[in-house]
């Protein structure tokens, strides 16, 4: 289960910890210690059975390997995104593609003055 190099992380850390709190207060900290550790675990257990109850048989189907959000890398989604060819764009710049589907006309954006008399809408429900 532990490396050898974690049990001399594990070591090192109780060394110093001895140290630092002391042999007096020592067994009080391990006792903390140890109900912060049940603690955060009974709460991690209850967090996931919560979530495990609301999703149902879809927790079953989940990869979770796929939403790991270390696997993302900005740079080869944006490469990807680049250099992906859209075939949707590449059907319709055939010529007989356009001919059968016109493309509706829009007028241009044109930024409108408003004046005193007629001032800018107003929207209630605006944040």
């Amino acid at each position: 289960m532990f490396s050898g190099f974690a049990i001399e992380k594990v070591v090192l850390i109780a060394v110093i910890a001895a140290i630092l709190i002391g042999p007096e207060r020592l067994p009080q900290a391990a006792e903390w210690l140890g109900r912060t550790t049940r603690r955060v675990r009974d709460y991690a257990r209850g967090a996931r059975s919560r979530v495990e109850e609301e999703m149902g048989e879809e927790m079953g189907d989940v990869d979770w390997k796929k939403l790991d959000p270390r696997q993302y890398d900005p740079r080869r989604i944006i490469r990807e995104a680049l250099l992906d060819d859209d075939a949707p764009a590449a059907a319709t710049s055939a010529p007989a593609a356009s001919a059968a589907v016109p493309r509706p006309r829009t007028a241009p954006l044109v930024a409108k003055a408003f004046s005193a008399d007629e001032p800018p809408p107003f929207d209630d429900e605006a944040t």
